[in-house]
């Protein structure tokens, strides 16, 4: 109820507790998969263990409620995971691993299932986005900057930047997605107890050696091919689940996490750039934009708020927050740490839901902004050609001296502002008498300072903006 940003986005149904239970389950039946096609466990365990990670056989309430006793929701669900199988089996569900390898296992996925739809959305925006940029290339109106009028620039070249930035978010989400890795290490990081356990009873490893005879120590051969095994067991676990191969495990190595942070941090902040402009521009005593389906007020019925450039910039001011939070985690102690990582869950959550609230109210925005050229056409002329004085500053420089032109332009500047005149029409006054000009025809001095005739390389720079694929 709090969060409308993110409200009925698909970001917010891969991120539920129903979304992580599945995907510790799904790591859950990897492991036992993966290990199963190394010789690390009979079939048969991987065939039961995946038909018992069904969601629905679990209360994800209950498992949060358990999970205070040992700190994370893995110890509860591998618990009711090992009751539901047959005693011979039972031994196979979560061997050799440690909570932190599925629970950061279950995170890539939540991560990797929810920048799909993220992605989709951001594709919509920049088609959206490219749509008004060529479409409005050479529609002139106001540059601002520092809150004020500066030189005339081009609503097409605003929309192509902010298309430039929803492409940088797109391609760093890509990568990102592209190396979200699984976990696993075992209890410190070094996979002893994936080649300790030794092969499944009756299987043969890698090496082709048989397993020892259930004794300490029996079997030798077959150790050292089971711990051949673990070493090549990562790969084929995140085969399984379509992650990327650890190099390590990273269990106190958090580069995925950061990495995954900055990504969607840059990602709100990337589309909060044109709900800025956008919340700006909207204003009545401005309105040179509009949301296509404005919002409603609850006491003035005359208003249609900006709601989509509003929510989307919320979630570009809650982001880097949240990505702060997973960046300090990586200051995480020895081979498992204690509260670092623990703290990284609901962040991460958070910051994919807000990425991905934001990137389907940006492409609400961009498909339906109604842009208004004659009203950004008339405030050209708000300042009366002062928009322009930039021009006039480079064309008398050469004739008359930087310092005289100056001069001559603040003082053209200043009676523009108290006489209500135009800056053309003052400097034909304050130009007459300059010997070096011998005055200006008044047609010229118009044509100088026509905002319309002073956008530079705007229409060129929208056209390389859109050669961007």
């Amino acid at each position: 109820m709090l969060a409308p940003g993110r409200a009925g986005c698909r970001a917010e149904s891969t991120t539920g507790d129903t979304a992580f239970l599945r995907a510790m389950l799904d790591a859950e039946a990897a492991l036992t998969r993966a290990q199963a096609a190394l010789g690390l466990a009979p079939a048969e365990a991987a065939r039961a263990v995946g038909a018992a990670c069904d969601a629905a056989r679990f209360d994800a309430r209950e498992l949060a409620l358990r999970a205070r006793d040992g700190g994370n929701p893995v110890i509860p669900l591998v618990a009711r995971l090992t009751a539901a199988l047959p005693a011979a089996l039972a031994p196979y569900v979560h061997r050799g691993a440690t909570s932190q390898d599925i629970l950061d296992t279950a995170a890539m996925l939540v991560a990797a299932r929810t920048l799909e739809p993220v992605l989709a959305d951001l594709d919509r925006t920049e088609r959206a986005l490219a749509r008004l940029a060529a479409r409005h290339r050479d529609t002139v109106m106001p540059g601002r900057t520092l809150t004020q009028h500066a030189v005339p620039t081009t609503f097409g070249l605003k929309a192509a930047g902010w298309r430039s930035l929803v492409l940088d978010a797109r391609d760093r989400l890509r990568s990102v997605r592209a190396g979200l890795p699984a976990q696993l290490g075992g209890a410190a990081g070094t996979l002893a107890a994936f080649g300790a356990y030794g092969p499944a009873a009756g299987e043969a490893t890698e090496t082709g050696a048989e397993a020892g005879d259930g004794t300490v120590g029996a079997g030798t051969a077959g150790t050292a091919g089971a711990a051949e095994a673990a070493l090549r067991l990562p790969a084929v676990f995140a085969g399984e689940l379509g992650l990327a191969e650890p190099a390590l495990p990273w269990h106190t190595l958090r580069t995925p996490v950061a990495d995954l942070a900055a990504a969607l941090a840059f990602t709100a902040g990337a589309l909060g750039k044109p709900a800025a402009d956008v919340l700006t521009l909207s204003r009545t005593e401005i309105g040179e934009l509009s949301e296509g389906a404005g919002g409603g007020s609850s006491a003035m019925p005359h208003k249609a708020n900006p709601v989509r450039a509003m929510l989307i910039a919320a979630a570009a001011r809650r982001a880097p927050a949240l990505a702060a939070t997973l960046l300090g985690s990586m200051t995480a102690e020895d081979e498992r740490p204690a509260g670092a990582w623990h703290a990284e869950w609901e962040p991460l959550r958070d910051l994919l839901r807000l990425a991905g609230g934001a990137a389907r109210d940006a492409a609400e925005l961009a498909e339906g902004l109604r842009v208004h050229d004659g009203t950004m056409r008339e405030h050209l002329y708000l300042t009366h050609g002062l928009i322009v004085s930039e021009r006039l500053s480079a064309e008398l420089a050469p004739l008359v001296g930087r310092a005289r032109a100056k001069a001559l332009l603040t003082d053209a500047a200043r009676r523009t502002r108290t006489e209500g005149a135009t800056l053309a029409e003052v400097l034909a006054t304050v130009l007459a008498d300059e010997p070096a000009l011998g005055g200006l025809d008044p047609a010229v001095l118009t044509d100088l300072t026509d905002p319309t005739r002073y956008t530079g390389g705007a229409g060129a720079l929208t056209d390389r903006a859109l050669e961007r694929r």
